[in-house]
């Protein structure tokens, strides 16, 4: 056999054994499907982001009036930005259920804690693109959301400053900022797209969790296609809700005051950052100190990279599980009311509310 031939009949074995014929659980249900649409998810954001980047033009003299451009003047321009704007929100959407499925059942126990841990690392990083993203409109909570947010890092002690005015690339949110955040934006999502590849790898290695938590090879059936037709249901589910927001209500997830030019010398009333960063944001303004608010903000993530080490039980699924049930239910209405939270002034009772919640939210990682 010729080492064509021989490539070609690598790659259809490779797709036979790992798409096709790949061993599935027989009793997974459509909350696996949350990483397929993940995926889907970063297909659309990758696509429209190349589109709108040949039309974007990153200097803060520029970047409002080009957005505006491409809404206004490029041949669905309008179409392209709402789906690349509410497509960052329907990833991150689907992105909680998919973590908090996996929090539910268990997925993160060995062995697959490198499975759950590469996913985290994705979801950092996920979080880190659509910051900059928020910023690149140059609107008035882009330009603010950028000072307060990377204002943050001058609570490291002793190299605060000087981190600060690195990110900045100057004394200001400015110019410099913007190009950076606009390059760090372009690149990061095929890093992730390798880093999801590598997702893919670990749980393949692994195999997938199921709602019984039972050992991977009692009782499956191939991918296709049992589970190829949950997924493809799980897409047109997701495209109908995405469509619903993209041509009815596609400013709904977005903030008003980013239709509004950036000034340095205008303060919003309220400065909030995107809906999907709010739980996170009210942690950070639970604690009054600037360098403990930071520090449990970022704790509040890092902490799901040691959920496979301090881990006790040997049961892995929530249904012979009562008690951790009971709290993953606490835990996931407290989510949402840290999300509320953040969007409300710093005043009494949300100030007294946060702090509350916050304190549960780590409650339940001891």
């Amino acid at each position: 056999m010729s080492l064509n031939r021989w490539n070609k009949h690598s790659l259809l074995s490779f797709i036979d054994s790992h798409i096709i014929n790949y061993p599935t659980p027989i009793n997974l249900n459509y909350m696996w499907s949350f990483g397929s649409t993940a995926g889907l998810c970063l297909g659309i954001q990758i696509l429209t982001g190349i589109f709108l980047a040949m039309h974007y033009s990153s200097h803060v003299d520029y970047a409002f009036s080009s957005v505006e451009h491409i809404m206004r003047d490029v041949n669905n321009g309008w179409l392209i930005r709402y789906l690349h704007a509410n497509g960052a929100s329907m990833f991150f959407i689907v992105t909680y259920c998919h973590i908090f499925r996996g929090l539910y059942f268990g997925s993160y126990m060995n062995p697959r804690g490198p499975l759950w841990n590469s996913g985290v690392i994705i979801f950092l990083l996920m979080m880190g693109t659509g910051f900059m993203g928020y910023v690149l409109p140059w609107g008035q909570m882009s330009f603010w959301g950028a000072t307060v947010i990377t204002n943050l890092a001058s609570a490291i002690p002793f190299i605060g400053g000087a981190v600060v005015e690195w990110l900045w690339g100057g004394f200001s949110v400015d110019n410099a900022t913007l190009n950076r955040f606009f390059s760090l934006h372009y690149l990061l999502p095929f890093v992730i797209t390798g880093l999801v590849l590598v997702h893919l790898s670990l749980l393949h290695t692994a195999g997938s969790n199921n709602p019984l938590g039972i050992n991977k090879n009692i009782d499956t059936v191939s991918f296709y296609p049992y589970f190829y037709v949950k997924d493809l249901f799980a897409f047109f589910v997701l495209v109908a809700l995405f469509s619903f927001f993209v041509f009815f209500f596609p400013n709904t997830l977005g903030h008003a005051d980013n239709y509004i030019p950036a000034n340095p010398l205008v303060t919003p009333a309220h400065i909030v950052p995107e809906w999907y960063f709010l739980p996170f944001y009210a942690i950070l303004r639970s604690i009054p100190d600037k360098l403990g608010g930071v520090v449990a903000m970022v704790a509040a993530i890092l902490i799901l990279l040691l959920l496979p080490v301090i881990n006790t039980s040997e049961i892995r699924s929530s249904k012979f599980r009562p008690l951790y049930g009971m709290a993953y239910w606490f835990l996931v209405s407290d989510f949402l009311i840290l999300g509320w939270i953040g969007q409300q002034p710093v005043e009494t009772p949300y100030l007294e509310v946060g702090m509350i919640a916050t304190a549960f939210y780590f409650l339940f990682f001891e």
